[in-house]
């Protein structure tokens, strides 16, 4: 096989997750939540694989007409960002006007934070919260919050977008990567299997989406208090 056709094949590996974007709303319409987030989980285990894939592959070089950050970027502001935001607003955990504030906060400082070409640092982490609000719906949906904490929470994390507090990338991110890869390996399986079942309330992938989440949060902003802003 040759390398531009692997090449080719991961762009093409990558594009799926359109497809995937496309079933999740389609699970959203019809108010299949835990579908929409099974779907969702799909589209997120292919945008961790077809990272890897593409540098090793070397794709900017061997298929360089189609850009893969542009397609990358393009489908995760529809996973990350677009369907769970439209979940939220119509799940009921935030309805009237508190729905309204978290929909334009949330898609209005997603799409500026994409374009943003100060996102990653040097040890290839993100600057900011980098709108993995996906990640975050999945929770809220789990847990069940008031919409109180589901505005708070959104609106703290959309104005961390803009700030210098590093969020890790779990496969990137060199530092504390034998404890990060198996945290987000952890979490896809938990997110998983919680919308699997439902968010049935007694079951224990809840409690490991909720310790994995805090993790993955905070371990960046740990590395910046122990080792300096360059940590």
């Amino acid at each position: 096989m040759s390398l531009r056709f692997s090449a080719i094949a991961v762009h093409f590996f990558t594009a799926t997750g359109a497809v995937f974007a496309m079933l999740a709303m389609l699970e959203a319409v019809q108010r299949d939540w835990p579908m929409m987030f099974v779907w969702l989980v799909v589209a997120f285990i292919v945008d961790g694989i077809d990272g890897p894939l593409a540098r090793h592959y070397h794709v900017k070089k061997n298929a360089p007409e189609f850009d893969g950050v542009l397609l990358d970027l393009i489908i995760d502001y529809l996973t990350y960002v677009f369907i769970p935001a439209f979940a939220l607003f119509s799940s009921g955990l935030m309805d009237g006007w508190s729905g309204w504030a978290m929909i334009i906060i949330l898609t209005f400082a997603s799409a500026l934070y994409f374009a943003d070409t100060r996102m990653k640092t040097k040890d290839n982490s993100f600057s900011g919260f980098p709108g993995c609000w996906n990640m975050v719906v999945i929770v809220l949906f789990a847990i069940e919050p008031g919409w109180q904490i589901c505005l708070g929470l959104v609106t703290v994390l959309a104005i961390a977008m803009f700030l210098p507090v590093k969020f890790i990338h779990p496969v990137r991110t060199a530092r504390w990567r034998a404890v990060s890869l198996p945290m987000i390996f952890a979490w896809t399986f938990f997110a998983g299997w919680a919308a699997w079942v439902g968010f049935h309330p007694e079951s224990w992938a809840i409690w490991g989406l909720v310790v994995t989440s805090i993790y993955l949060t905070g371990a960046g902003a740990a590395q910046q208090l122990l080792y300096g802003p360059e940590g």
